[in-house]
């Protein structure tokens, strides 16, 4: 593992949205859902494409609380401009599970 200066960490928006709205990515080439995510006022709603079709339905993420990373350029995927990028962490069965916040916070609240 490389180390990273403080400074680097910094520069990393990752910040807490709501999902306002979740569908199946029907081009995507693996599983994927477009999702629509709400960071309040500052940030406002970016959409995201997230390989997280083997734990969740899409009806099941709308007003779930999601930690993203704002501040990437936009990535092309297929036909979808993915504006941020969702993380998770991979489970023992490769499949992906949402970082997400234990209790409520303000919409847009940087991770420290």
């Amino acid at each position: 593992m490389e180390p990273i200066e403080w400074n680097d960490f910094a520069k990393v928006e990752l910040r807490v949205g709501r999902v306002v709205a979740a569908e199946h990515f029907a081009q995507a080439r693996k599983p994927a859902y477009k999702l629509q995510i709400d960071f309040g006022p500052e940030i406002g709603t970016r959409q995201s494409s997230a390989q997280i079709t083997a734990l969740y339905q899409p009806e099941d993420l709308v007003g779930k609380l999601v930690v993203a990373v704002v501040n990437f350029p936009a990535k092309q995927i297929g036909p979808f401009m993915s504006e941020c990028l969702v993380t998770g962490f991979h489970n023992t069965d490769g499949q992906v599970t949402l970082c997400v916040p234990e209790h409520e916070v303000p919409l847009g609240t940087k991770l420290l």
